[in-house]
């Protein structure tokens, strides 16, 4: 593995546990993410984007098994490595934002006792350490009087300071990866914007890499270097942002394209769609 590459990631395949007559729901994907580089994995709902990302950070959920050659983060064995290993790595050094801060977030109790426990179990901080990191990391997301977020609970935060909270604590623990799952999807367009130039911001300042997941192609072309296109739990494009605005190789990635409607497009006319089984001829001739 090149040493520049900090995440590789070679023929990881899930399954639904039991259930051999199903086809895998991820299907022999390989990639590699080197530092500080910005790739975003796109498809449509059930491609396999988010399962892989869960996969990589070991959160798959129950009744899903995976099996991989190797995930190699930052010379780390994802796959075999012991739980000890995968809990200080997986707490610090690779940070994992979800769709909907609320449904990481503990409603019952209050943004700083989250955070400050989080960090202490990782990083063996006293509590007024953890505290104070608590707020620069508050900080480095740009939210107001930082102090006094620490004791409010998550329904108090409006959407996007409820987002950038989970992304401050993922920032505790410095990591060298984020992965980002839709973390704009739940926010209007105004403060989308905001959480992307962020994560952005954050690319630049502390050299952290980003893997972000989104059906947001569009999204993905302004703000990644490279972007890989999944297509029903397989990888079928890996193209850098330039190729993916001159012209994608794959027609599924060049229907994704035409699906986004523009200024230009009729309001009278249907939208393009992406047909179910327009591509299965190709995909078959692929694995022939």
């Amino acid at each position: 593995m090149n040493d520049d590459t900090l995440l590789d990631v070679r023929n990881l395949s899930i399954s639904i546990e039991g259930r051999d007559d199903v086809p895998p729901l991820v299907r022999d994907v390989s990639f590699s993410l080197k530092r500080g580089e910005i790739v975003g994995i796109v498809g449509e709902s059930g491609s396999g984007k988010t399962l892989t990302s869960l996969a990589v950070s070991r959160l798959l959920p129950k009744g899903l098994s995976m099996t991989a050659d190797r995930i190699d983060f930052d010379g780390h064995d994802l796959v075999n490595g012991s739980d000890r290993e995968l809990r200080t790595v997986l707490g610090t050094n690779l940070a994992m934002v979800f769709q909907d801060p609320m449904s990481s977030l503990n409603p019952a109790r209050k943004i700083g006792a989250q955070m400050i426990e989080t960090v202490r179990e990782h990083k063996g901080l006293s509590k007024k350490e953890a505290r104070d990191l608590a707020i620069r990391s508050l900080e480095d997301v740009h939210i107001t009087e930082p102090a006094k977020r620490l004791k409010q609970y998550p329904h108090e935060l409006s959407g996007g300071m409820r987002q950038r909270t989970m992304i401050a604590m993922g920032l505790m623990g410095e990591p060298s990866l984020i992965l980002a799952d839709e973390p704009t999807t739940a926010l209007d367009v105004t403060v989308q914007a905001q959480v992307m130039q962020l994560l952005c911001d954050l690319n630049d300042r502390k050299g952290s890499a980003v893997l972000l997941i989104s059906h947001n192609i569009s999204l993905l072309s302004e703000v990644c270097d490279r972007v890989i296109v999944m297509f029903r739990g397989e990888i079928v494009e890996d193209l850098t942002t330039a190729k993916l605005l001159s012209g994608p190789d794959h027609p599924y990635t060049r229907g994704l394209i035409r699906a986004v409607p523009d200024l230009n497009t009729d309001r009278n006319e249907d939208l393009v769609t992406i047909e179910d089984g327009q591509f299965d001829v190709e995909r078959e001739m692929n694995h022939a």
